[in-house]
């Protein structure tokens, strides 16, 4: 997108190898295009390599030399920190004007799902992974959710069990590093405990599908309380789903608080469930506000 002497380059999904002579040539087009000033809208995108790093940094160089300038905006937590540990971070700028990033002219969406399109909201991004990327921010979301090698150790192997799951969805929240992660996949009657779980929902709630969720948030930041909401209520928006459900062990006084302050029933102990000894259920409908988001336009770009 142009608009004078200034144009805007959105860019979806991962920037590797492959993708990175796209990228380049994008950026290059501008500067012959007489560009003074290149946005580069880097919210649909989970990752950068070092190929894709130095064409930014190429492109700024040349930049330079004709009296333009390339910034970049909206980066995911990985890209923070590759250009804060190259001393690239002068190509960050503030968030654009969302008013700016609307469509070109003929412009499409190009992720395919809407449900993957990222949200900024006061500073904070939501972003679906997918599940290469998971596996990719796995000890950094093990970083947040606890402490100690063992802990630590159980958490990442319930985490990779989860991710095998049919239906495995998982998003995180992020400012300039990960504050929040929310995961979950639904349930099926395929072992005896899991059907358990399901009668026992629906004779609770009367819903038969939902999804049994994991949340993590970070406990020193401000917006704890808004950014737990907003990932659960995000995540049943996108699955499509009216119900989450989630299994607390009794002793847990401190995630009992959190989960009362995200608007969660806890409906006691029941025997013969997943977990250690007899956990607590836990259930959470979606908000009758949440809806899916409209998609973001995105020039066209395999980047």
């Amino acid at each position: 997108m142009t608009g004078g002497e200034r144009a805007l380059v959105t860019l979806v999904g991962d920037i590797w190898p492959a993708s990175a002579p796209l990228l380049r040539a994008a950026l290059e087009q501008c500067l012959r295009d007489g560009m003074t000033a290149i946005d580069v809208d880097l919210t649909t995108v989970g990752s950068c390599d070092a190929k894709g790093l130095d064409v930014f940094l190429a492109a700024s160089r040349h930049a330079g030399r004709v009296h333009a300038c390339l910034h970049l905006h909206h980066p995911c937590a990985q890209i923070t920190r590759l250009l804060a540990f190259t001393g690239s971070a002068p190509l960050l700028r503030d968030l654009l004007d969302p008013s700016a990033a609307g469509p070109s002219a003929g412009g499409t969406q190009t992720s395919g799902d809407r449900a993957g399109a990222p949200v900024v909201k006061d500073g904070i991004r939501l972003r679906r992974l997918t599940r290469r990327q998971v596996e990719g921010m796995s000890e950094d979301i093990a970083d947040l959710a606890v402490a100690g090698p063992f802990l630590r150790d159980d958490f990442l192997r319930r985490l990779a069990v989860s991710a095998r799951r049919p239906g495995f969805a998982l998003l995180v929240a992020e400012t300039t590093v990960l504050v929040g992660c929310v995961f979950g996949f639904p349930v099926s009657p395929v072992s005896r405990s899991e059907q358990g779980l399901q009668e026992s929902v629906q004779r609770l709630t009367g819903c038969a599908r939902f999804l049994l969720l994991t949340q993590v948030v970070a406990h020193q930041h401000p917006q704890r309380r808004d950014i737990g909401r907003r990932l659960q209520q995000r995540l049943l928006a996108d699955e499509r789903t009216e119900l989450g459900v989630a299994l607390l062990i009794p002793a847990d006084r401190a995630g009992q608080a959190a989960y009362d302050s995200w608007g969660w029933r806890n409906h006691g102990e029941m025997v013969g469930l997943p977990g250690r000894g007899a956990p607590c259920v836990l259930t959470l409908f979606r908000e009758s506000g949440s809806s899916l988001p409209a998609p973001r336009a995105a020039v066209p770009s395999r980047a």
